[in-house]
């Protein structure tokens, strides 16, 4: 599989590391969260089939986090911008 960095260009995945849900909501105050709670934000994800927009870091390369659109079906990566791109879930931006 071939991710495209958005600032050193395509490189093999094993230079990546994979990040997570780019949708997930980032807790304000995590420790005002119960543990109920905490534990399912850690280890309750959904698994969608197709396009989903994740975090992914260049860690052997550049070292920068960005997102990525990939399918999850085909593993293709559809579409990589910076952490605050507005990437859609069919790849454009």
């Amino acid at each position: 599989m071939l991710i495209r960095c958005p600032w050193c260009g395509e490189r093999d995945h094993a230079e990546f590391t994979y990040g997570g849900d780019a949708a997930a909501a980032r807790p304000a105050d995590p420790d005002a969260m119960a543990l109920d709670a905490w534990l399912g934000r850690i280890y309750t994800r959904d698994n969608p089939a197709g396009p989903h927009t994740e975090l992914w870091q260049h860690s052997a390369g550049c070292r920068a986090w960005f997102k990525a659109v990939r399918d999850t079906v085909t593993h293709e990566v559809l579409a990589t911008g910076d952490p605050q791109a507005r990437l859609t879930p069919d790849g454009s931006s």
